[in-house]
């Protein structure tokens, strides 16, 4: 009888071991998820609440600058508070955001509680990894950080899919709310699961946290999206160039500011000296084109398919599930090319996706906003190929020769770069895209795409010099 019973029990226990690693990639899939899903619901909420252009790129823009910009906060603060309840906190936050979002009567609400969402998800998204260390060790940790990955890629993929989806489904008549209002349940049985199954909290300290430099990254950050992104519909007046110089002037103190406490003996944000090796350097710059062409181009595809061929959300998200299946495709093979080409695989994944930005350009010249979107399909399936390469390459790459000491605050400041690098790219495709819809979505769009591959080429020659300083 006992021997029946043992494999059943231990098929039970392995089961269980595995209950925490899904509370927290549900956390990783939302704040990933919400990031992209808002992409097919732009034209609703344009249409329901009157949003302008530029409130559309603050939508995208605002959830990148909130949760980069106040990522580095989030270590000290989970000391003082505790992992879990830090990751707790950070859903909660992360729920009401999204209920905000669901029933905001206009547009500045809307984009407030988007602000608010990405704080939520600046809080729980460390904590993911942190859970994740604290739980699992050897051949689980490896497991579980597969997972994570995947999940991520498939968030970020899958994001205009689902949208389309629940806002055709229009469950009670409320539309392109559902995308937010859906965070709702799933946040909840985060909170409800997670006392029972992650592990509370050790031996907490206060640490050390220097608010003055978290305030110059966020008024920063602030200071070079703001204008970018009203700039152009006010007519760049005085203010914007005043903004923008204030940004420069304020990333000067922030540099000034780590330095001079890192040679006190103090703690900046992150340590000076991690960034000393060019392939940190260069890895950063690299983070921040890669990301920079990323959310952007999803923006400007979305309100192609949409404003310019008419599609609905649905059909909008089904076209963006070619490039989803082979962006999982390049994700998936991404760690074993690196292991047999080593970093020569970065410039060539990056050149395979401004080639996918070239083929769709040449498609749209063909078809502008007549003709079939399936002549889309072989661009998008090769631009997916290549993100997929660099994305899960480049980070690999860059950590592989990063000294233990310094892989937190790497780590943490390439996630920072992605983040704001998201928000940036919004900005500035918004110029190009935004500026020519005066002579159709369609020429819009190609002039974005000329853009989007000439960032990428750039991108191709920052990561060959990499693979050079990596080797």
């Amino acid at each position: 009888m006992t021997t029946l019973q043992t494999p059943s029990r231990s098929t039970e226990a392995s089961a269980t071991r595995w209950l925490p690693l899904a509370v927290l990639l549900s956390g990783t899939f939302l704040v990933v998820l919400d990031f992209f899903i808002v992409n097919v619901a732009l034209p609703s909420i344009q249409g329901d609440l009157g949003a302008g252009d530029s409130a559309l790129e603050w939508l995208v823009a605002g959830y990148g600058l909130t949760f980069g910009g106040l990522l580095m906060a989030v270590g000290p603060v989970s000391q003082r508070w505790g992992r879990r309840r830090t990751y707790v906190a950070g859903v909660l936050v992360f729920v009401l955001a999204s209920a905000l979002c669901g029933v905001a009567p206009d547009v500045l609400t809307l984009n407030a509680a988007r602000l608010l969402q990405g704080v939520g998800a600046a809080m729980l998204a460390p904590m993911v990894l942190a859970l994740i260390g604290d739980l699992y060790a050897g051949p689980e940790r490896v497991r579980a950080m597969s997972a994570y990955a995947t999940v991520m890629g498939l968030a970020a993929a899958l994001g205009q899919l689902i949208g389309g989806v629940l806002i055709r489904v229009d469950v009670a008549g409320l539309g392109w709310r559902t995308v937010f209002l859906v965070n709702i349940p799933v946040g909840l049985a985060i909170v409800a699961a997670a006392p029972r199954l992650l592990p509370a909290a050790g031996s907490r300290q206060r640490a050390p946290l220097d608010v003055l430099s978290l305030v110059l990254v966020v008024t920063t950050s602030a200071a070079v999206l703001l204008p970018l992104l009203e700039g152009r519909r006010l007519g760049w007046p005085l203010w914007t160039w005043e903004s923008l110089a204030l940004g420069a002037l304020l990333g000067t103190w922030l540099a000034r500011r780590t330095r001079r406490l890192a040679a006190r003996g103090g703690h900046p944000l992150v340590d000076p000296a991690a960034f000393r090796s060019p392939a940190v350097r260069g890895g950063l710059v690299a983070q921040a084109l890669l990301f920079c062409g990323m959310a952007s181009y999803f923006l400007v595809l979305g309100l192609y398919l949409q404003v310019g061929h008419g599609l609905g959300p649905l059909g909008s998200g089904l076209i963006f599930t070619v490039m989803a299946v082979t962006y999982m495709v390049g994700t998936r093979h991404a760690a074993g090319l690196v292991a047999r080409f080593g970093a020569r695989v970065l410039p060539v994944g990056a050149l395979v996706f401004a080639a996918g930005h070239l083929l769709t350009f040449a498609a749209v010249e063909q078809i502008g906003v007549t003709g079939s979107v399936l002549w889309l399909a072989p661009g998008l399936a090769v631009s997916g190929l290549g993100m997929g390469v660099c994305l899960s390459s480049l980070v690999a790459s860059v950590m592989a020769g990063v000294e233990p000491v310094h892989a937190a605050g790497v780590s943490g400041s390439l996630s920072t770069v992605q983040q704001l690098g998201n928000a940036l790219g919004v900005a500035l495709i918004g110029l190009v895209f935004f500026g020519a819809t005066d002579r159709g979505v369609d020429v819009a769009f190609t002039q974005s795409l000329l853009w989007l591959a000439g960032a990428t080429l750039v991108l191709a020659a920052v990561t060959a010099r990499l693979g050079r300083w990596v080797a």
